[in-house]
This record gives structure tokens, C-alpha cells and sequence, in this order.
């Protein structure tokens, strides 16, 4: 029975979304749901930049002994740390101004619903942190926990529950979700317009085609990218790398910084050489949850690196029993690295941010709020 209710939904949410885009489409492309939050541009105003691939330039000078470009930079600019925590409130203020205004000129304020499945220490962690933040920005939330033995059909049919009720309007499934869970069974009955996630197969195929705009690009590499603009970090026609290729970070990170037009190489763990093809970036993005995977000999002298790992490591010294840890070993990479992210207080903070904003704008769409 909740098979077919979930199948029965999921033909009406394709149904709803195709009508919904095509009275949207337009007023996305333009902008015309962006307000002034966030300093990175709509992807489509990116791609007016650069409309073609029939711009190349032809090389000014053909003289092989002409020495390449380097990235060093003075001792003194090295090794600066981007404080995500600090835009993170930032962001969050400005989310919190606009909620009050819908709050007093319509009566309504944004929902957020999220499911928890299982008791992963980091995921209950994330979760706290969410909850704060909306309660903080005046964001109705909602937690519905399950053990980690509960069945796909439970999970689905809280989504579908969250899907029908007009309050919320954004929808949170906590990943990862426990072995033996389809993500994307559980995933794929989510509304495409509630996908604060961005993870809606729609929106991740938007993120990856010129001349589009998702309604939602996913949390965290919208987070990386909001940090490099604000920190008035280069990105076109750098050289990026990004290491991890999940559809969480990995994946929507190398797409939307092709989209900010940087030449993008992805490594996993059957590349062969990934100390060879790190030391190239001008901006390194490393989300595979290793510790201290990457090395301060891994990076070019003067590098903008954005860690995005966590691991956690025991240390009764901390309220939880232990501390997290990220990809890139901070100590070494702060003495070649140019500007760099911290763990924790880093990507983290602005994954919450960049949540809370997503919700923001899907009520804006809802309520037609400008």
C-alpha cells in the first residue's frame, strides 16, 4: 500500500513540478527570487558572461622560453584562514531580517522539516545545529526521528506527509542514512520544490547544463562558493580540483565551479596520481572525510584550499567526548596555503546558512514574496 501511494505521489510530483517550472522558469533565470543575502550571482547571469565555447583567444606570444604563471604569494599573506563562522551569522542575519518581514507583511514564515534515521553522533550534532539556527532566524522547524531499524516505508511516508502540508516548505532527509535504507528510493519521493537539498535529480541536472538554474543548489558547495566570493578569491579561469566525487559535495562542488567558469579536475581513490594533479590547483575543495588526507607538500605555494571533511576523533576534553578533524592537515597546509578553511568553523557553519537560505527562498516562491 505505501508502494503505490508513494508511486502515485511521485507521478503527481512530476506532473506538478513540469507545471511549476515552466510558470517559474523565467523569474528563476532572472534572478527575480534573489535578494541581496548572498553575494554570489545567479549560475545563468554567469553564463551570459561567456555564451558560447567560441570565445578562445588565440595566445599572445608563441615563445616556449616565456616562464609560467606562479601563485606565490608574500610570506605575510599566507596561511589566512576563512572564517565560515562569521558569514555564516552573517548570512543568518540577513535571513533573519527577511523572515521578519514576511512574518509582518503576510503573516506566514518559512518551515523546515527534517528526518532523522539512526543515531550517528556527527549527524545528531548537524541536526542541534539546525535546529539553532532556525529557532535563531525564526524558521519553523520540525524533527521526526527514527531508529535505525525502521523501513523505507516509514521514512517515505513521513516525507510524503511533509510534501502535502503547506507549512513547510523545505524538506530535510539527514544523510547518510543507515545500511540497508535505498537513499535514493527515499530521496526520489521528495517534492522537487521542497528539495532545500538540492539533491532532486532536476536540480542536479540543472546545476550541471548551461543557460539553467536549480532551484536549489546543494548546501554545501553553495556554501564553498559563497566563502571564495566573499573572501574575494579568484575563480574564472583558475584551475580547480576537487577531491571526492559524492552526489552530496563532490559531484554539485565540480559542477558549479565549472559554472563560475574554473577548469575542473575531480580525484577519487583510484586516481593514480593525486599528489601530481593537487599541486596544480589554484583552488583545492576536498570532501571525502579522511583525515589529514592531504598533505601541506599536496599543494601549490599559495593555494585557496576549502576543506569540507569531518572525521571524528575521541577526546573526552569536549562536551560530545570528541573533536572533529578535516581532510587537509591544517598545521602544514597554513604554511603554503594562501587563504584556507578551518575544522570545524569552516564549511560547517555556512552548510546551515546556505539550508536555512534555500528554505528562505522557497517560501519567497510559494508566497511570491519579493
Amino acid at each position: 500500500m505505501a508502494l503505490a501511494l508513494a508511486l502515485k505521489s511521485k507521478v503527481q510530483s512530476v506532473i506538478r513540478n513540469k507545471w511549476w517550472w515552466r510558470k517559474n522558469r523565467f523569474a528563476i533565470a532572472s534572478g527575480g527570487y534573489h535578494n541581496q543575502i548572498l553575494k554570489s550571482p545567479s549560475l545563468v547571469s554567469l553564463d551570459l558572461d561567456f555564451p558560447d565555447d567560441h570565445q578562445w583567444t588565440p595566445p599572445t606570444s608563441t615563445n616556449s622560453n616565456v616562464p609560467p604563471s606562479t601563485n606565490h604569494l608574500a610570506s605575510e599573506e599566507i596561511g589566512r584562514v576563512i572564517d565560515g563562522k562569521q558569514i555564516a551569522e552573517e548570512i543568518i542575519s540577513g535571513v533573519t531580517v527577511e523572515v521578519e518581514r514576511m512574518k509582518k507583511t503576510i503573516g506566514e514564515v518559512p518551515g523546515l522539516a527534517v528526518i532523522l534515521v539512526g543515531e550517528r553522533r556527527d549527524s545528531q550534532t548537524y541536526v542541534r545545529n539546525k535546529i539553532k539556527a532556525c529557532e535563531e532566524a525564526g524558521i519553523n522547524f520540525s524533527l521526526t526521528e527514527f531508529s535505525d531499524k525502521c523501513s523505507e516505508d516509514e521514512v517515505c511516508d513521513a516525507i510524503m506527509s511533509f510534501n502535502m502540508d503547506p507549512s513547510f516548505h523545505g524538506i530535510l532527509v539527514q544523510l547518510p542514512l543507515p545500511q540497508g535504507l535505498n537513499e535514493e528510493k527515499i530521496l526520489d519521493v521528495l517534492r522537487l520544490e521542497k528539495d532545500v537539498d538540492g539533491f532532486h535529480p532536476m536540480n542536479m541536472g540543472n546545476l550541471a547544463m548551461r543557460g539553467r538554474e536549480p532551484l536549489f543548489i546543494p548546501c554545501t558547495p553553495k556554501g564553498c562558493i559563497e566563502l571564495l566570493i566573499r573572501s574575494g578569491v579568484e575563480i574564472m579561469g583558475k584551475k580547480a580540483v576537487v577531491i571526492g566525487r559524492s552526489n552530496i559535495v563532490g559531484l554539485p562542488a565540480s559542477l558549479l565551479l565549472q559554472r563560475h567558469h574554473a577548469t575542473v579536475t575531480v580525484v577519487d581513490a583510484l586516481t593514480s596520481n593525486p599528489e601530481e594533479i593537487t599541486r596544480e590547483a589554484d583552488i583545492l575543495v576536498s570532501a571525502v572525510g579522511v583525515p589529514n588526507l592531504v598533505r601541506g607538500s599536496w599543494l601549490k605555494p599559495g593555494a585557496v584550499v576549502v576543506d569540507v571533511g569531518t572525521y571524528p576523533i575521541e577526546d573526552d576534553s569536549c562536551e560530545q567526548g570528541y573533536r572533529l578533524i578535516g581532510d587537509v592537515c591544517y598545521e602544514e597546509a597554513s604554511k603554503v596555503a594562501s587563504w584556507m578553511t578551518p575544522v570545524p568553523g569552516g564549511v560547517g557553519p555556512m552548510t546551515v546558512a546556505m539550508l536555512l537560505y534555500n528554505t528562505l527562498e522557497s517560501a519567497r516562491r510559494i508566497y511570491n514574496f519579493v
